[in-house]
């Protein structure tokens, strides 16, 4: 890898005037502002829709595009929404993604826009399913949802789908990927690289639970055995009990992962290079009895280790690919990313904890990584700053030479600090660059409330000095 930086920040993040953050314009002066900025990645959460608490790590289909990311102005363009139904869609705050009025308004303003495509858009359509299997079949389970009042699948009583309600998931499918392409190109155009991120567990109702149930850890009523979660850390003294039903691994190596190979080889066809979310569940998984109460009562389970990574190899060439190697890190996690060669992450917020030895402390990074002064997890820098204890925020201070009387220089100097580190890239959430506090943090593990909501203006944006971060990214050769 060459030196490089980025900035994290989630598309629905975006400024805009329709309650959510979408493939317009907006993103173009996103890419425009990383282009002048001297970056070279953008990096992003997941693209699949989320689910009724707004995460993008818990899809209803890993196989699918979140439909709130349509631009609205495009479908005005193209004659599928009228002035006035464009001006009613107008948000009353710009501050943050306006999740209600998206789940009471967005898709029926959408079937409005579906309803009126015309003879050649059908057939652009239709060649475009014929072409992705996956993106069909996740059209196909969420038709069907529809039409049993949004249960889960394993209670549905209707399985043959309305056609109308077919076509409209397909449209939104085949909408969504046709922006996408257009963004992803011209922010190619600029020299920007786009990093996506795969959340290593899906839904539990979910297409791809539904559609390749003998892929996953299920009884015969088709409800997990086990689920996923990870024990006691950092973020949560009672573990995370996440809930995704875990993989049958034995079932999916004896047919050559073919599941994640298309996953994999889908994931690299929207993004330059991707994150796996979770790495060390690969090496080793925290299993959690379906009927337990807390992550704490799980256990580790040997995961498909080097057999799955050589798979992933295979079908990912030359593309990057991230290892999240964050959380309970094992030997058999330290040996299984050494083996795949891939980059792990380091995250600034956890180096000082402690221990002079600790992987996240600045001097201690390895060239083959990507570091982060956080991540969508963590607070914000200046957040992290402020929470921290006198001790532990004097220590970080003169470790970056900070003027201990101006927290927000300060953040700066630690910004600095990374981009003169060894790290081949290094990586900034928006938040970070701004200097903003813990009220606009992404999310907050174990939590289920306040998440994934913060958005920027467009004069926020402005009020960043590109030529600044142009110098800094020249003078530390990024």
């Amino acid at each position: 890898m060459k030196r490089a930086s980025g900035v994290l920040m989630h598309v629905s993040s975006l400024w805009g005037e329709y309650s959510i953050g979408s493939f317009g314009d907006e993103a173009k002066k996103f890419v425009d502002f990383l282009a002048d900025g001297g970056f070279t990645y953008w990096q992003v959460l997941p693209f699949c829709m989320a689910d009724d608490r707004n995460s993008p790590y818990k899809s209803y289909a890993a196989f699918s595009g979140n439909p709130f990311f349509i631009d609205l102005p495009t479908l005005h363009n193209k004659g599928l929404l009228t002035k006035t139904e464009l001006e009613n869609a107008k948000q009353a705050s710009p501050y943050l993604c306006e999740f209600q009025r998206l789940a009471d308004e967005r898709l029926p303003l959408l079937r409005i826009a579906a309803s009126r495509v015309d003879t050649d858009t059908l057939k652009a359509v239709n060649s475009f399913m014929k072409k992705h299997p996956e993106l069909e079949n996740a059209a196909r389970f969420l038709s069907l949802k529809t039409a049993n009042n949004d249960a889960p699948w394993w209670e549905w009583a209707t399985h043959t789908p309305d056609s109308d309600e077919l076509f409209f998931w397909q449209f939104l499918q085949y909408e969504f990927f046709t922006e996408w392409a257009e963004l992803k190109e011209y922010a190619n155009k600029k020299g920007i690289k786009i990093i996506g991120d795969i959340p290593i567990y899906v839904a539990h109702d979910s297409a791809d639970v539904w559609a390749n149930r003998e892929q996953f850890l299920l009884n015969e009523d088709g409800h997990p055995t086990c689920v996923a979660g990870v024990p006691p850390d950092y973020f949560a003294k009672d573990g995370q009990l996440w809930g995704n039903p875990l993989y049958n691994w034995k079932q999916m190596k004896s047919d050559g992962y073919a599941w994640w190979c298309r996953r994999i080889e889908y994931m690299l066809t929207l993004f330059d290079g991707v994150r796996i979310d979770h790495f060390r569940g690969l090496a080793s998984f925290w299993s959690v009895p379906a009927s337990a109460k807390t992550a704490k009562e799980g256990k580790w389970v040997k995961g498909p280790g080097r057999a799955f990574i050589d798979k992933i190899r295979s079908v990912a060439g030359d593309k990057l690919i991230i290892a999240e190697d964050l959380g309970d890190i094992t030997p058999d996690v330290i040996s299984l990313l050494k083996y795949s060669k891939f980059p792990g992450m380091r995250v600034f917020q956890f180096a000082f904890l402690g221990d002079r030895q600790s992987p996240h402390l600045p001097h201690n990074y390895p060239k083959n990584c990507i570091a982060y002064t956080g991540t969508h997890d963590n607070n914000t820098l200046l957040g992290h700053v402020w929470e921290v204890t006198p001790d532990n925020r004097k220590e970080m201070f003169e470790y970056c030479n900070c003027d201990h009387d101006d927290w927000s220089r300060s953040c700066e100097m630690i910004i600095k600090t990374m981009l003169a580190s060894h790290a081949d890239t290094v990586i900034f959430p928006i938040q970070d660059i701004l200097v903003f506090g813990a009220d606009t943090r992404m999310n907050t593990p174990g939590t289920s409330e306040k998440n994934w909501a913060y958005r920027i203006t467009e004069e926020q944006l402005n009020s960043i000095d590109k030529q600044k971060y142009s110098y800094l990214n020249m003078l530390y050769g990024r």
